[in-house]
C-alpha cells in the first residue's frame, strides 16, 4: 500500500531508549531512568481526589472543543499569579498535551512549505511535527556564549516564516531573560515572522523565574502543559494562549482534529492549579537533585556541564569521551544500568558529542544513578578525568 512521505520522520530517540530500558527491566535488570523528562511524582493528591468525586457524580462526556470554561479561567488566573498578566480566558485553548498544541499552532500559523526556525539543540519533536505537516524546519546553531539560546544575530539572513523558542530549554535548562526574549520577539515582529513560545517548563526554576512571552506581547502563540510542573505527563492535558483574532480558527481546527481534550484530565488539571504546596515541594526535590547532579556528574567524568536555570536536565559535552553519543548512551545503559539520552536527539550535528541527563525522578534514584555512573566510568578509566573511549 502506498504511504505518504509525511510519515517519513525520524524516531523520537528518547522513547527508543525508554523502550530498550523497559526491555532490560522485563529481563530482570535494574535500570535508573535519567533519559525521560517525566516527574517521579504523581498528579497532586487533591487533584486525583477531585477526579474520584467527579466520576462518582456522573458520566464524563465530551467537553467543548476549547476546554472546560472553568479550567480556561483557572489558567488565565495562573498568568496573573505567576506573571502579573491580565489574560482573557477566551484566549486560552486547552489541548491534549502540549503535543496537540504544537499541531494546532503549526497548522493555524503556517502553510505547506513554510520555513520554521528553531534553536539547536532543541526539543526533537518540533522538527518531526513540522515535517509531518509538510513544513520545513530550519535549525539555528546556538552558541555557548549565549547559553545555547538563539539571539537575533543568529537569525539575520535566515529565510523563515516562524520561530519557536523554549525557555527553559530542553535539553539545556537555560532560560531567556526579559530583554533577550523581547529582542527575539521584536526581531520577528519587524519581519512578519510568527512567534511561538514553548513555556512547558515554567514553574521549574532555581533562581529567577522564567519570563512569559505574554509579558511582552499578545501577538504570539504561547504553549504550556500540565505535564512537568504539575506532574501530569500521562494525563495528556496542556494549553496554549493565542491572539484574540486567532481563537475561532484554532477552535475550528480543534473541533475537527480532537473534538475535545480528555474530560477526566481536565478535571484533574483544574484541581491541580490550587495544589501549590505539593507542587512547590516537588520543585524543592528537583532543586536538591540538581545540586546532586552538578556535584556528581563531574565526579563520574562528565565535567563539561553548565548549571541549568530551570527544567530538570543537565546537558553535557562528552566530545572528549565519544564521537557517537547514540552508541555511548547504549553502552551506558547496558554497562551501568543507567538510561540517558544521546544528544543527537536534540541536535542532528553537534549532538553526536553530547548527552542529556534528567533529574526528574526521586532523589534516591538520582543518588543511585550517579553511583552507578561513577563506578562504570571508573572501570572505563575516565572517572573524574577526560580520557577518550
Amino acid at each position: 500500500m502506498k504511504s505518504s512521505r509525511r510519515g517519513d520522520v525520524d524516531p523520537f530517540i528518547v522513547m527508543d531508549v525508554m523502550e530498550e530500558a523497559r526491555s532490560l527491566e522485563a529481563a530482570g535488570r535494574s535500570v535508573i531512568h535519567m533519559e525521560v523528562g517525566q516527574p517521579g511524582t504523581p498528579a497532586p493528591a487533591a487533584a486525583r481526589a477531585a477526579l474520584s468525586r467527579a466520576m462518582a457524580a456522573g458520566p464524563l462526556g465530551y467537553t467543548v472543543a476549547l476546554g472546560l470554561p472553568e479550567l480556561r479561567a483557572g489558567i488565565a488566573q495562573l498568568y496573573r499569579r505567576w506573571y502579573g498578566v491580565d489574560l482573557d480566558p477566551a484566549r486560552v485553548v486547552v489541548t491534549s498535551g502540549s503535543s496537540a498544541a504544537f499541531l494546532l499552532a503549526f497548522t493555524a500559523l503556517f502553510d505547506a512549505g513554510d520555513r520554521v526556525a528553531l534553536g539547536e539543540p532543541g526539543y526533537p519533536s518540533y522538527r518531526q511535527i513540522l515535517r509531518a505537516l509538510s513544513l520545513q524546519p530550519v535549525g539555528i546553531a546556538t552558541r555557548l556564549e549565549n547559553r545555547l539560546q538563539p539571539v537575533p544575530a543568529d537569525l539575520e539572513g535566515v529565510d523563515m516564516d516562524g520561530l519557536i523558542v523554549a525557555s527553559p530549554g530542553n535539553p539545556t535548562g537555560t532560560m531567556l531573560d526579559h530583554a533577550a526574549l523581547a529582542a527575539l520577539i521584536a526581531h520577528c515582529a519587524a519581519r512578519g515572522i510568527s512567534f511561538v513560545s514553548d513555556e512547558i517548563y515554567h514553574g521549574l526554576h532555581y533562581g529567577a523565574r522564567a519570563v512569559s512571552a505574554l509579558e511582552i506581547t499578545d501577538e504570539a502563540y504561547v504553549i504550556n502543559s500540565f505535564s512537568k510542573y504539575f506532574s501530569m505527563t500521562g494525563w495528556r492535558v496542556g494549553w496554549m494562549v493565542v491572539p484574540p483574532d486567532h481563537v475561532r480558527k484554532v477552535e475550528r481546527l480543534a473541533q475537527n482534529m480532537f473534538i475535545c481534550p480528555p474530560h477526566a484530565s481536565q478535571i484533574v488539571a483544574l484541581a491541580a492549579l490550587d495544589c501549590i504546596d505539593e507542587l512547590e515541594a516537588n520543585r524543592a526535590i528537583y532543586a536538591q537533585n540538581r545540586q546532586l547532579m552538578l556535584e556528581g556528574l563531574p565526579q563520574a567524568g562528565f565535567a563539561k556541564i553548565a548549571p541549568p536555570d530551570g527544567a530538570f536536565y543537565v546537558y553535557a559535552d562528552v566530545s572528549e569521551l565519544t564521537g557517537d553519543s547514540l552508541a555511548f548512551a547504549r553502552e551506558i545503559l547496558h554497562g551501568a544500568g543507567v538510561a540517558v539520552t544521546p544528544g543527537v536527539d536534540f541536535d542532528p550535528v553537534r549532538g553526536r558529542q553530547s548527552l542529556r541527563f534528567s533529574y526528574a525522578r526521586g532523589t534516591a534514584d538520582i543518588v543511585e544513578g550517579l553511583a552507578r555512573l561513577r563506578g562504570y566510568m571508573a572501570a572505563r578509566g575516565v572517572a573524574g578525568g577526560n580520557a577518550r573511549g
